[in-house]
Formats: structure tokens, sequence, C-alpha cells
């Protein structure tokens, strides 16, 4: 509505929030409560990190938005997806060789870390207890492709960049994450020295989410893809 509103509903004080406006071509907006309200990223583009005053707040039952057109602009429909966390509250994680610094929700299988990288290959402890299916991790501090491991962990998918999975050992390691830390190699997007990073590692719940992949027919009648429950 380009002014100041409040959006409620959801259920819980969300921790990390994406949104998206549908029908024009404005970035991806990502804010979570680790890196504070001001602090935006866009999944669809490399750049670090910007401040802005577009999210104002996470609140009980939602969040509010200052007038800003790729969040709030006025007749425009967006979609945001909410993820609670840790209410903010974070603890320091001292599993890998890199100290970290952690939220997480083990019931939704969902964790924000944060990390300074090193330049050489280290290990990331991530809190969820159990090891993620997924992990999206970006350079916050400096421009830097955006880097999300999933089933195999020789390659990677670069959401702003080059479509498709790529192969790359300056990435993960080569590594599937433990229950306890992922790995990144010394080198790549995940791992620049004295660099700033966030990450948000997800872990399928039965009955509640599901990650995975599978492999389409180009047929009608697609794949069936058992999830355990309705996806909403």
């Amino acid at each position: 509505n380009s002014s100041d509103q409040s959006i409620t509903g959801v259920g819980f004080k969300p921790d990390f929030v994406w949104i998206k406006e549908r029908p024009e071509n404005e970035n991806h907006n990502l804010i979570d409560s680790t890196r504070g309200t001001n602090k935006t990223l866009s999944s669809n583009l490399s750049n670090a990190e910007f401040t802005s005053t577009r999210f104002t707040s996470f609140d009980t039952d939602g969040f509010t938005l200052a007038n800003n057109n790729e969040t709030n602009d006025n007749g425009v429909t967006y979609v945001a997806w909410c993820w609670k966390a840790g209410e903010g509250t974070t603890s320091s994680n001292t599993d890998g060789s890199i100290t970290s610094t952690v939220q997480t929700n083990t019931d939704a299988g969902f964790s924000i870390i944060q990390y300074t990288g090193t330049g050489s290959a280290a290990t990331i402890g991530h809190g969820l207890g159990v090891a993620p299916d997924i992990i999206f991790s970006k350079r916050t501090s400096s421009s830097a492709d955006w880097v999300v491991g999933v089933n195999d962990w020789t390659k990677y998918l670069e959401p702003n960049g080059t479509p498709g999975f790529r192969t790359a050992s300056s990435v993960w390691n080569n590594t599937a994450p433990t229950s306890t830390v992922f790995s990144v190699a010394g080198s790549g997007g995940s791992n620049g020295n004295g660099a700033t990073n966030i990450a948000y590692a997800f872990k399928s719940i039965d009955g509640f989410s599901k990650i995975g992949s599978y492999t389409g027919n180009g047929n009608a009648n697609g794949p069936i893809q058992e999830t355990g429950f309705e996806p909403a």
C-alpha cells in the first residue's frame, strides 16, 4: 500500500522472511533476524547485503513493512514465506573448525548460520542435530554468487547465475554435511578469507516438510512424488 503496513496472520514471530512481488520483475528480498531488519539480500543477485528501511520489524504474528516498490508498492500483490528459528536469540557454535553464530529450530528443521570465512578448507557448526538436506549460502560482506547444496555435495546450484547443477570441489569440499557440521573448501563463494557469510540450512521433518529431487518424464501425467503429507 506504499505506506507502513503490518502483515499479520503468520501464527508466529518469524526469523527469516522471503518476499517476492508477483506481477512484476522486481528482486527477491531475504531478511533474517540474525543479520537484522535493515539488512537485505536478493536471491537473484550476487550483490552483497544492502542496508534498507523497507523491512521494519519481526512481530509476534508476522512482520511490518515500510514503503518500497520491491516489498510494499501500492496495489501490487506479493508472496512472503516465513520461518521461525530462535526468535532472534543466537548462540556461539564451536562444533566446526570455524566458530559460527547460530539460531535453530530443530522441530522445524531450520537453522540460520553466520560465520567468517578463512580461505582454507573448514567445517562449520549448524546446530540442527541432524544432517541438513539443503543449504543456501551467501557471502554478505561483498559480491559473490549464491551457492546451494542438496543431494550431491560434489555439485552446487547457483540461483542467481548459471542454471543447473555445477560441479566444483571449491564449494562443499566434496563432503556431505554431518549431524553437527557442514564443510566448505578453501576458496569459492562460501569461504573467502575474512568474508562474512550467512547460511540457511533445512532438514526434512516427517509430516511437516520434504526436501529432495525427482526426474521428470515429459508426460501429461508426471511422476508422483511422495511427501508424506499434502503440501501447501
